[in-house]
């Protein structure tokens, strides 16, 4: 029989969901959800969606992704956090809520080097949760601002989902990275500002005043490890090297740093880094692929030219459509991990963002931002399930911590649908031939 496209959908939507609400891992639920189809309609094989799947992995920008995972392992193995910890707490923690600042300023400082909000919550959430706890600060709060400024992992530049984003969508990588840069410190300042609010508000410590020699000291620690963005972001947007080679320049200079400079990296530790990044990249690079399996199928029945012919109908413009996308990438964020969304749901949305005006790159911020809140919102919420697990504090009861500091993200990314420059002028500066 000859499947049409409302029943596709339905078959494909509905055992999606079903498997997911029997908690089978998303990336099974996925390529399972396949199955249903390619049994009913005549026109499909096993093999077809098979040769998607192998299409999929069959890209050298996505062997950046393990390269990254690898570099935020070794850099949190190799004690490198905690020099950016000293080096934060010298920057901001003389600033009323002074280990809050650090919290926030640390995140900003390993999102430009590692690409990865789980490894983030999870380095950083281990040293500066117990460290809050134990000078005042209420535990739903650390646990809280701990999971939010992480999520920045993946909007400062590098970015695993701009990598992933890149690669999928054919966009470039560099001009990703300079996008994200200045929506993601203005994220990091609307953070700063909050913990600021919650300090004055709730009366919580301030460390001393730093001197000069313990800045230096802190900042000649940190040096080497601040370095990687700029050997990663420069040498894309210098053109000389691809974000893959960046990546593994940065993993093979993180090695560097542990083993040999700050020698907090023994070679009996590689046999875990490896395998833990081994593990953690074949999940994410599984679920690239019976993502990959599914969207083709979306494709194949024609549900994107649908969904481009409604909202061609409703006539939202540039600031309603890029609303909707928002609400969309939101949804999806609460249930599922970032990179099948961007797989399943980027591709669906972006013929609609371009019949509605917006720039591929506009449209690729405001998808990762919007994903980056499902990192700490349940029922998914990765990076709040780590930071409370850290904490030994239920989810639930920080989730009205979480609202809070949350809200102004939110309104960070409002202002990038309103003004598409805060994405674009950077990269038109730097990269005038990537967007």
């Amino acid at each position: 029989m000859i499947v049409s496209t409302g029943m596709a959908c339905a078959v494909l939507v509905g055992c999606f969901l079903l498997l997911v609400m029997l908690r089978v891992p998303v990336a099974f639920a996925l390529g399972l959800a396949t199955v249903p189809v390619v049994v009913l309609d005549l026109r499909l094989t096993p093999f077809i969606l098979l040769d998607r799947m192998f299409q999929s992995y069959n890209s050298f920008i996505l062997l950046a992704v393990p390269f990254f995972l690898l570099a935020a392992n070794l850099m949190n193995s190799g004690k490198i956090t905690d020099k950016l910890i000293n080096l934060a707490r010298v920057l901001t923690g003389w600033m009323p809520g002074g280990l809050g600042h650090v919290n926030v300023m640390v995140s900003m400082l390993f999102a430009g080097i590692s690409g990865s909000s789980t490894a983030d919550a999870a380095g950083c959430g281990k040293i500066l949760i117990p460290a809050m706890k134990r000078e005042g600060f209420d535990l739903r709060f650390a646990v809280a601002i701990t999971a939010c400024s992480s999520v920045m992992g993946v909007i400062i530049p590098p970015s695993i989902l701009m990598v992933v984003w890149g690669g999928v969508m054919q966009i470039s990588v560099g001009g990703l990275f300079l996008a994200g840069a200045i929506p993601g410190l203005m994220i990091g300042g609307a953070l700063l500002a909050t913990v600021y609010g919650y300090a004055k508000v709730y009366g919580y410590p301030i460390s001393d005043r730093p001197t000069l020699a313990s800045f230096w000291t802190a900042l000649r620690g940190a040096i080497l490890a601040l370095l990687t963005p700029v050997f990663v972001v420069g040498g894309i947007i210098g053109g000389i090297v691809t974000p893959t080679e960046s990546a593994i320049i940065a993993a093979f200079y993180s090695m560097i740093l542990g083993l040999f400079v700050y020698r907090t990296v023994s070679f009996r530790q590689l046999g875990e880094i490896f395998y833990d990044t081994g593990r953690f990249a074949s999940i994410s690079l599984f679920a690239i692929g019976t993502a990959t399996a599914f969207g083709w199928l979306l494709a194949f029945y024609k549900v994107p030219t649908l969904i481009v012919g409604w909202m061609t109908m409703l006539d939202a413009g540039p600031f309603g459509t890029g609303l909707v996308i928002a609400l969309l990438f939101l949804l999806f964020g609460l249930f599922i991990d970032a990179i099948p969304t961007i797989i399943i749901l980027g591709t669906v949305l972006m013929p609609v963002a371009a019949s509605a005006g917006i720039h591929p790159v506009t449209f690729a911020i405001i998808g990762i931002i919007s994903l980056a809140f499902g990192l700490v919102t349940p029922p998914y919420g990765l990076c709040l399930l780590i930071s409370a697990a850290i904490g030994e504090i239920n989810v639930v009861k920080v989730l009205r911590d979480v609202v809070i500091i949350l809200f102004p993200m939110l309104i960070i990314l409002l202002l990038v649908i309103l003004f598409p420059e805060l994405a674009l002028w950077l990269p038109r500066k730097l990269m005038p031939g990537a967007v």
